[in-house]
């Protein structure tokens, strides 16, 4: 299959490239309508109990949203302050949309600071009204922030957006310049960049084809920008560097494109598959944020897969004579001396590193999810300065959680329903209830928690309540009760998700590799790795250690999508390096290079490009730490730490040491599976003769 997509493209270049045009424009054109059909939902559960009773308590009674001004700089007694305040709050009172305006509160704490809240009646247009009450109360004469509801909720998200645009900025210019050294040549260099913007158009295609049948995700666009960027350095790295090998003994560039294609391309396609297969898992959630980024990851890995072994061909037939070929260098390499090194002691590399990568792991035991507060966003934003305000004069106000909410299909004058606020009053964690009636059969009880919406005593109160009996229906929504309700659909699709990503990934290595415990071996190691990001993004952004180089503090608690996000990219980029390290080992040992030989010199082969891609990939990830908003900087140190980690650790040290340690048994597959594998014909051509010398020079970075 391979040979006939690539050998098509390399006989008709110039229809391909052209087709390829029309793909992206199109892409581009008709898929760059799914930017206005993006939601922002993040951490909901759709189905779930919370969900259901939000969206009837929704249509009852459409939910006001409220503003909070913190007025301060001045003595809350001021007789010029009061007025100024007055003013203020009697133009606010007239914008249309407005609901109500509370009396200014004085600090009890500080007595140097006032509080207003302001209702907007429910409908549309709320972000508008709530932007001119905000104009009105900034007339003030005094330090005035006004945040909360809508005002908030674009905060989050312009913040988010605003940080992921910067993180292009930052990195692009540094992986143009990495592309040019690793690449040694402007026209080789622009290859990936060529796939990359091919990669991106088609996945708008994609994805407003999916935006048609189910939500997606506002935050979707940039992670699978910088995906498409990685995959393609990944994909163009690999098939460049062996077309140069090719090129060094083909008597033609045609040659040494068939012959580049039979082999890396084989490479391009298990990998593409096996990280689509990784990403693909995040569809199991029903979290539309989680399944929009499954949906989109894996439509961007295969639309980059399609395109290098298609257009990739295409463009190396045409210009591949301006490619120099790759120059051989005496004596052995960096790589092959390092694998050398592990070789001759196994169990202690094994165990050293193995036992580093648990402790940095460690910290993922005590992880504490949470939806977040405004401590996520940077000191110069609205939202931040008014929970700063209200945490400095109004300590008892300072709380980003509503009520827990029960609907009950009851009316507010039924004695059973009396009953039932008293006992959810009595429960421990409830600090008050209110009654409110939505309609001749439909009552609210709102209860107030103790504590944060994510605290151990909300939490444990949404649990009671559901567990009362009642002669009516009673659904419990709220804060508190969509974070239990996350939660426990994490703990229930996880296992799917984990055995989805396993099974699919040990197949298709079993394929590529025709052995039974080198994938077993290859997921064991990359979850090592994942394991040890993670652990060190609870130390920094949970914990609080070190946050502070990272603009940040210790929040107690790590963004609900972090933790899934992360393992779900690391593990298909993992996958990634691991298929490209196989690849060679495998051709090394067909070759006749013996266990330890095979290791030695598919290493030094891949070492340079998977430091190479490795490096160029944790750029675009790294820029990232330098936003402003916390779970996109956990985020961008996670996925920066698990690829260097990966890339280093793992396939430089644990995969040679276990490779070592295993010996002829990397090969072993039982009789039955063997005849099957044969039969599949999924072995690539008859791979050359092992070397006396040493191999090619890798790309630049190879070393």
């Amino acid at each position: 299959m391979i040979r006939t997509i690539s050998g098509f493209a390399a006989r008709r270049p110039l229809f391909v490239i052209v087709a390829w045009l029309a793909i992206v424009g199109a892409g581009f054109g008709i898929g760059g309508g799914v930017f206005e059909r993006l939601v922002s939902d993040v951490g909901t559960v759709p189905g779930s109990e919370s969900g259901r009773a939000a969206d009837r308590l929704a249509a009852a009674a459409p939910r006001p949203e409220t503003l909070t001004a913190v007025i301060s700089g001045r003595p809350a007694a001021d007789p010029a302050l009061r007025q100024s305040v007055a003013s203020a709050i009697g133009a606010a009172r007239a914008v249309p949309g407005v609901a109500e305006v509370s009396e200014p509160l004085p600090s009890a704490k500080t007595g140097n600071a006032l509080l207003v809240e302001v209702r907007l009646a429910p409908g549309d247009g709320q972000e508008e009204t709530a932007e001119a009450v905000a104009e009105r109360l900034h007339g003030i004469d005094a330090d005035v922030t006004v945040a909360g509801g809508p005002l908030s909720d674009a905060e989050f998200d312009e913040q988010a957006q605003k940080d992921v645009a910067r993180a292009e900025m930052l990195s692009m210019p540094v992986v143009l310049v990495l592309l040019l050294v690793v690449f040694g040549g402007l026209l080789a260099a622009g290859l990936p960049v060529l796939i990359a913007v091919v990669g991106v158009g088609g996945t708008f295609g994609v994805l407003f084809a999916f935006s048609t049948v189910t939500d997606i995700s506002v935050y979707v666009i940039q992670v699978t920008t910088m995906l498409a960027i990685g995959l393609a350095v990944d994909y163009a790295l690999l098939m460049v560097n062996r077309f140069r090998e090719e090129r060094s003994t083909a008597p033609d560039v045609a040659t040494a494109v068939t012959r580049t294609t039979a082999t890396a391309g084989r490479t391009v396609m298990f990998s593409g598959l096996t990280v689509a297969v990784a990403l693909a898992g995040l569809v199991v959630f029903p979290d539309p944020f989680l399944r929009s980024m499954g949906l989109a990851g894996s439509a961007v890995v295969l639309v980059d897969m399609v395109a290098a072994l298609t257009l990739l061909p295409a463009l190396l037939t045409r210009f591949g004579h301006r490619i120099s070929p790759a120059k051989r260098r005496a004596g052995a390499g960096m790589f092959a001396r390092v694998a050398r090194g592990v070789q001759r002691r196994p169990v202690l590399t094994l165990v050293v590193t193995a036992g580093a990568m648990a402790a940095l792991a460690a910290p993922v035991l005590g992880l504490h999810i949470s939806q977040g507060d405004p401590r996520m966003l940077p000191g110069a934003t609205s939202t931040r300065q008014m929970w700063d305000g209200l945490t400095e004069h109004f300590p008892d106000q300072a709380q980003w959680s509503g009520d827990i909410q029960v609907l009950a299909d009851a009316p507010a004058n039924d004695p059973e329903l009396d009953r039932l606020r008293g006992t959810v009053a009595a429960i421990p964690g409830i600090t008050g209830v209110e009654v409110d009636q939505l309609g001749p059969d439909l009552t609210v009880l709102s209860a107030t928690p103790r504590g944060p919406a994510d605290g151990a005593a909300a939490r444990d109160a949404v649990t009671a309540i559901r567990d009362l009996s009642a002669p009516f229906r009673i659904e419990v929504t709220g804060d508190s009760a969509e974070l239990v309700d996350y939660r426990a659909m994490l703990i229930e699709r996880l296992p799917w998700a984990v055995a989805l990503v396993a099974l699919g990934t040990l197949m298709l290595l079993f394929a590529f590799t025709g052995s039974v415990l080198l994938p077993v071996k290859a997921v064991l190691t990359n979850l090592l790795s994942i394991g040890a990001a993670l652990g060190i993004v609870v130390w920094v952004f949970q914990e609080g250690h070190l946050a502070g180089l990272l603009g940040t503090e210790g929040l107690g608690y790590v963004h609900l999508t972090v933790p899934v996000l992360i393992g779900a990219i690391a593990f298909g980029l993992s996958v990634d390096y691991e298929v490209f390290l196989l690849s060679r080992i495998r051709e090394r040992w067909l070759a006749g290079a013996g266990p330890q030989g095979s290791v030695a010199e598919g290493l030094q082969r891949t070492g340079g490009i998977v430091t190479a891609a490795a490096a160029m990939i944790a750029v675009v990830f790294a820029g990232f730490i330098f936003g402003g908003f916390v779970p996109i900087k956990a985020i961008g140190l996670g996925l920066a730490l698990a690829i260097t980690l990966d890339a280093t650790i793992v396939r430089m040290l644990l995969v040679p040491a276990t490779m070592t340690l295993l010996g002829r048994r990397n090969w072993w597959m039982p009789g039955p599976l063997r005849r099957v594998h044969a039969r599949l014909a999924l072995s690539e051509s008859a791979p050359e003769a092992p070397e006396a010398a040493s191999p090619p020079a890798a790309p630049a970075l190879a070393g």
